[in-house]
């Protein structure tokens, strides 16, 4: 009976411990959601990835933002859509909508090579495995809540629909495909980091619950309000009587006219682009199928205040306890890293990170920043390194204009192509604040920078010489300090005229770099390497290009690994450029390596040390 008692109390120990484990984290079953004492649920969000409670995976951050708005969210990961759908069905519905998070990458990259070859795993799915989601989730999971829910609103967003939001080329299909509203029936989208579009959303719709005493939305109260509260940074399906079109409004080529003339659609990316890199950017409209997508305006981009009040929500940086025993690829390689800022001004040329993220910069605040390491350092399996303090390029924290009035009237995609901008500041300092701070804390052996870093910005003559000399004080310490024996780089080509059009700088600066690289590891007695990127079958390239790059780097003494064939993605200059065979800035004509035989071709000028 003694040892009875003490399994039992052992049993209930066990098992609060495991609750306690559970309720740290956004609820993802019917008895989580019933062990917070709640009946109903206001936003219920469907992810196309592993729940990882972490600020780099999108479903986490939108679930805290709606928790932090006072809201009851569940988060359903990976759904399995075949068979009964009891996935779909098990939380009810949502008192305000349905929210999908697709993931953090596009689900076609994610699972397909460019040679449309499956990957050799999923990255964001337990294990690697790759039956945990389908092709095109956004689409998938609306249609399959439409199904089940016809009344209840869906709200879309993530990378895979962002970049989707108007008419754009469908790589492995190999076809233009409409607004993603369209395929999915879904009923509004949010494109862009949504933090602040959700708040609005959420807060407008409550507001009408409460003021009507209605119990939940539905799809035309929803579509009454967002009529009402037309909102940044969505995008609707409206019939054309609803919409009154001003001089200020961009109308684009109709879907119609882009399938029956490549030209068009070039011309239309154009717009595309600079709405999405402006400060003061215009509405977008696109005729298809007989209605208007429209396109509201981005939000300017987010205060300190604000990304750090998105950072410092309370995530449990953990997987969610169903995954134990199970390796989340993508998990193992940030679970030690830290990102400082948001957007990139590079605006290079097949990069989707400006078309998602903006060209703004949006810094963390130094507190902030130490906060979540200082989280890290608490972990139980952390050892010292931090493996990356990044964003999507890595020097380019607390970057700005000098004069924010000259950036309002900017609509170039780039802030340092074909030049740097004069009026950019590129002052590294407060980056080398962050690192002195970050590795002065105890517990931290090295801070590593792993993410990609922009050389020319390093290199960059300010014509201020205080300036210059904290620039090239930072290569030095990064070389020094930051790098775990290899530095990767990406400059991509080496022939000028594709450099140009990748919105990439000149080779020569690699060549400057890698001087300074190889100078700073003699003085330092480092034995250190630099891995450049490089890409084949981008627009423009020809084999004799590829030729070119293999020679040179052959006598640079590179044996090439890091490299890629050019995967035409949604909404970059590249591949519409690709598809259409026109640049959409001068609808000049430019060559591209199009069929299977023809990008192998070029890929293979890597391997020159390969005999076959």
């Amino acid at each position: 009976m003694p040892q009875r008692t003490s399994l039992c109390v052992l049993a209930d120990s066990m098992e609060r411990e495991r609750h306690n484990n559970f309720s740290q984290f956004l609820p993802t079953t019917k008895k989580e959601v019933e062990q917070r004492g709640w009946d109903e649920l206001d936003v219920i969000l469907f992810s196309g990835d592993a729940y990882v409670d972490h600020p780099s995976f999108a479903a986490a951050v939108i679930g805290r933002i709606i928790e932090a708005e006072g809201m009851r969210i569940a988060i359903v990961p990976q759904p399995d859509w075949h068979g009964d759908y009891r996935d779909f069905t098990k939380l009810g519905r949502p008192r305000l909508f349905f929210a999908i998070s697709p993931g953090c990458m596009d689900s076609m990259v994610n699972k397909y090579t460019a040679a449309r070859r499956l990957r050799s795993e999923d990255a964001y799915s337990p294990d690697g495995r790759h039956d945990k989601r389908p092709e095109y989730p956004t689409i998938v999971y609306t249609q399959r809540l439409k199904q089940l829910f016809p009344e209840t609103p869906v709200v879309i967003g993530g990378i895979e629909a962002s970049l989707r939001r108007l008419t754009h080329y469908d790589y492995w299909q190999d076809c233009l495909k409409k607004c993603i509203l369209v395929d999915s029936g879904a009923d509004l989208l949010i494109y862009g980091m949504g933090e602040r579009p959700m708040q609005h959303i959420i807060r407008v719709l409550n507001d009408e619950l409460l003021s009507t005493g209605l119990e939940a939305v539905d799809n035309q109260m929803f579509r009454n309000v967002m009529m009402r509260h037309p909102q940044l940074q969505t995008v609707m399906l409206m019939a054309k009587h609803e919409v009154k079109i001003t001089d200020k409004d961009i109308v684009l080529h109709s879907h119609e006219a882009c399938l029956h003339d490549k030209r068009k659609q070039a011309e239309n990316f154009r717009h595309i682009e600079e709405e999405s890199n402006k400060v003061h950017a215009q509405r977008l409209l696109q005729e298809v199928d007989g209605k208007y997508a429209v396109v509201n305006p981005p939000y300017p981009p987010m205060t300190t205040e604000e990304i750090d009040a998105s950072f410092d929500l309370p995530y449990t940086r953990l997987p969610h306890p169903k995954y134990h025993g199970k390796r989340i690829p993508a998990y193992d390689m940030i679970k030690f890293s830290v990102t400082m800022h948001r957007g990139c001004f590079g605006g290079c040329a097949f990069c989707t990170i400006s078309a998602h993220q903006g060209k703004f910069i949006a810094s963390r605040s130094k507190e902030s920043i130490l906060r979540e390491v200082q989280q890290i350092i608490a972990m139980p399996d952390f050892k010292g390194y931090i493996s990356d303090l990044g964003g999507p390029s890595a020097n380019m924290y607390g970057m700005h204009g000098k004069n924010l009035k000259v950036c309002e009237q900017c609509k170039k995609p780039s802030c340092i192509h074909p030049r740097v901008c004069p009026n950019l500041n590129t002052d590294h300092s407060a980056l080398l604040d962050i690192y002195h701070a970050v590795d002065a804390l105890r517990g931290v052996k090295k801070s590593l920078i792993g993410s990609g870093v922009r050389y020319d910005l390093i290199l960059h003559d300010t014509g201020d010489i205080n300036i210059n000399k904290v620039n090239h004080r930072y290569a030095r310490e990064l070389i020094e300090h930051h790098v775990s024996g290899r530095l990767k780089v990406a400059p991509e080509h080496t022939s000028d005229a594709v450099l140009r059009l990748m919105r990439k700088p000149s080779f020569q600066l690699f060549y400057d770099f890698k001087a300074l690289f190889d100078q700073v590891n003699r003085s330092a007695h480092l034995n250190q390497q630099l891995i450049p990127y490089f890409i084949s079958s981008h627009p423009g390239c020809t084999n004799k290009d590829m030729a070119q790059l293999a020679d040179l780097t052959r006598r640079m003494g590179y044996k090439l690994e890091q490299v890629q064939d050019f995967t035409p993605t949604p909404m970059t200059v590249s591949t519409e450029t690709w598809y259409t065979g026109f640049h959409p800035y001068t609808l000049e004509p430019v060559y591209s390596a199009r069929t299977p035989q023809q990008k192998k071709e070029q890929n293979q000028y890597f391997f020159w040390y390969k005999k076959k």
